[in-house]
């Protein structure tokens, strides 16, 4: 056989493999027996290795998984993924309808889509082929996990759709898989896993794709990042045309002309729902009509047009035979119950949050109650009640201690706090879970520098305080406990390259009371570097809009000690970056074409990205939403431009494209 014969024949097989497989794995309907696909499979394997220069990435024999890889790499999503609000009750519905209502002129229809408790991943497809798959990560920026996701049967390795195109899905794993895993794992002497959704992200995160082509894992697609395949007008319009391209969307969908539609569903399968083969935790709900979404918008964190309803938190009984006490970051201790092991929505629970000592009181819980406990949210454990008719009077009251446990320095509640705190700044809880804070993600993210590594040189007094960890050396790291050469060098290349870091990443890092990523970025943003920051009187800080008093106060305070003063010069000699690298905000132009101006970007960009285009409007002036209104002063329309361009024209606003975007920006 030439190449010729074989390139054929390696395309029908594809063809035919990927057929097969949309049919067994999509719609669940096959047809032809699996003898017969696997007969298929080991025809296209031995010609792919006879001509090894014909094997392409949207072969099914990618499947099996490739090799193994070092790491993850970061990608950077294009359209952020954003998380939902929750709702927890029918009046909560309610408002988010009455919300939405307000927020455009006509009437409103939803969509209810079951709420897969798995891991949301984002899937890109360029010219019909499927490119990179993608973790959620903080919502900006996530894990490069293809390798892996191209096991993941239902996920399509090429589509009937040749444009570049995004979506988004839920990865999960269905019951049966969870228990043969379980079953194997117990069979291996290993941990089984808590829930089917551990499990799920545990394969994902698998460096070796062949473990994650074991795990039978599955996939329901549920919305859209980027997209360029035409015009559309509604989220169910969307999802049918995805399902007609080969992704695999889930078919309990429903498309509900009013919110009781949409509480009638709700309940349909609050009680439907044990009868699944998968894990669901609630239920999300859209607007259906995409040109409402976009008058909608968003809020800093979520959507406007969309809302996750969750399912009311199981409660269980069980036994309160210790209360353990923790000192955070800020010092506060924390009181958790130790409780006999029980099952709670899908997972084994032996610790309860119990906030702090003024609610123990109150709800007078007592060490050997049986209490209720419930997952606020489906998520944290925490312990609700006792129940006193089981008392035997062998329970016992609880009392805070007047010493921290962990330095032993006296216990104080500051002013108008319910929370008992150690403020002794050399306490090494607090330096410990400072320093696990500094290297987390939406800090100056350390890639391999986690809580287990974190812990261990804070035990072997590698590290004391966060500048430590610029002094490690190979010497240090390589005696830890799995860290071996390849391990070490990533993790000091990733330690120097978090030098580089933005100031507001260091700013959130260092743990200043109040003060949250947002917050940092804020700060970072009107400052511009930490020596701005550190001169900043009170009024400088209370200046800035989205500063309140308490956050204002803390700031100055904190750099006005001596020790923090030591702590950024030292940081600066060992050469972090002390400035902001984003868009300064006190370095906007004036007196541009976007001076002051309200600007929507639409449609394709070709020689912009949609961030791009974004950084340099606000860099000139102007300020970018997402949805045309008599407000807005120009839209700048891309190619395939739909809706917004149709509402611009009508109310006769500027309408630009990219070439005089890209004339504004010399000027």
């Amino acid at each position: 056989m030439n190449n010729q014969q074989a390139q054929q024949q390696i395309a029908e097989l594809k063809e035919l493999l990927n057929q097969y497989g949309h049919e067994y794995y999509v719609l669940d309907a096959p047809s032809v027996p699996d003898a017969e696909y696997d007969r298929k499979m080991q025809e296209l394997l031995k010609l792919e290795e006879a001509f090894p220069d014909l094997v392409t990435a949207d072969s099914p024999s990618r499947r099996i998984g490739g090799e193994p890889l070092e790491a993850f790499q970061k990608v950077r999503h294009n359209v952020p993924m954003m998380s939902l609000g929750n709702a927890f009750n029918e009046q909560d519905l309610r408002d988010f309808a009455r919300r939405a209502g307000q927020g455009t002129d006509d009437a409103i229809s939803f969509v209810c889509e079951l709420k897969i408790d798995g891991l949301a991943v984002s899937l890109t497809y360029e010219e019909g082929k499927f490119v990179r798959g993608a973790t959620r990560g903080d919502g900006t920026t996530g894990e490069d996990i293809t390798s892996n996701l191209r096991t993941v049967r239902s996920i399509p390795l090429s589509i009937q759709e040749e444009s570049t195109i995004e979506v988004r899905g839920e990865a999960f794993m269905p019951h049966k898989s969870f228990l043969n895993l379980n079953k194997q794992r117990r069979e291996n002497d290993e941990e089984p896993f808590a829930n089917p959704r551990n499990a799920a992200a545990g394969s994902l995160r698998q460096l070796d794709p062949k473990i994650a082509a074991k795990r039978n894992l599955d996939i329901f697609l549920y919305g859209v990042g980027e997209w360029q395949a035409g015009t559309l007008e509604s989220h169910s319009e969307r999802l049918k045309y995805m399902q007609r391209i080969g992704f695999k969307t889930n078919p309990e969908w429903r498309r509900c002309e009013s919110i009781d539609e949409v509480i009638d569903y709700i309940k349909y399968w609050e009680e439907k729902r044990p009868d699944l083969d998968y894990e669901i935790d609630g239920i999300v709900v859209k607007v259906d009509n995409l040109r409402q979404q976009e008058e909608l918008g968003f809020t800093a964190k979520n959507p406007r047009w969309a809302i996750a309803y969750k399912f009311p938190a199981e409660e269980v009984l069980t036994t309160l035979r210790e209360i353990e006490l923790s000192v955070g970051r800020t010092g506060v201790v924390t009181p958790t119950a130790i409780l006999d092991p029980v099952r709670v929505a899908g997972t084994t629970v032996q610790r309860a949050s119990l906030h702090n000592e003024d609610l123990i009181r109150e709800k007078d819980i007592r060490l050997g109650d049986t209490v209720v406990i419930k997952k606020a949210g489906d998520i944290i454990p925490e312990v609700i009640r006792p129940i006193e008719d089981k008392r035997t009077g062998d329970e016992k009251e609880f009392f805070m201690p007047e010493e921290c446990p962990e330095c032993g320095s006296e216990l104080v509640r500051l002013e108008e706090e319910v929370a008992l705190r150690c403020i002794n700044p050399n306490c090494p809880a607090q330096l410990k879970e400072g320093l696990i804070h500094f290297v987390s993600r939406e800090a100056m993210n350390i890639d391999g520098l986690g809580e287990k590594v974190i812990i261990q040189l804070f035990r072997e007094e590698l590290v004391h305080t966060i500048a430590d960890i610029y002094r490690l050396k190979h010497e240090d790291l390589i005696q830890l406990e799995r860290m071996g050469k390849k391990s070490t060098d990533n993790l000091l290349r990733a330690i120097a390259a978090s030098k580089d870091n933005s100031l507001e990443r260091l700013l959130f890092g260092l743990g200043i009371r109040f003060v949250g990523s947002k917050a940092a970025r804020t700060l970072a943003g009107y400052f511009e570097t930490m020596e701005n920051l550190q001169e900043a009187t009170f009024e400088d800080v209370i200046a800035i809009n989205e500063i309140g008093d308490k956050m204002a106060d803390s700031i100055v305070s904190y750099f006005a000690g001596d020790e923090v003063k030591n702590l950024i010069n030292t940081l600066r000699d060992l050469g972090l970056n002390m400035t902001y690298t984003g868009i300064k905000q006190q370095a906007i132009e004036e007196d541009t074409a976007f001076s002051g101006k309200t600007v929507v970007l639409t449609g394709k960009m070709t020689e912009f990205t949609r961030s791009e285009a974004k950084a340099l409007v606000e860099a000139r002036g102007g300020s970018v939403t997402g949805s045309v209104s008599k407000n807005t002063d120009i839209l700048i329309a891309g190619e395939d431009a739909g809706s917004k361009l149709d509402k611009a024209e009508e109310l006769g606003i500027a309408i630009w494209n990219e070439q005089q975007l890209r004339e504004a920006a010399k000027n």
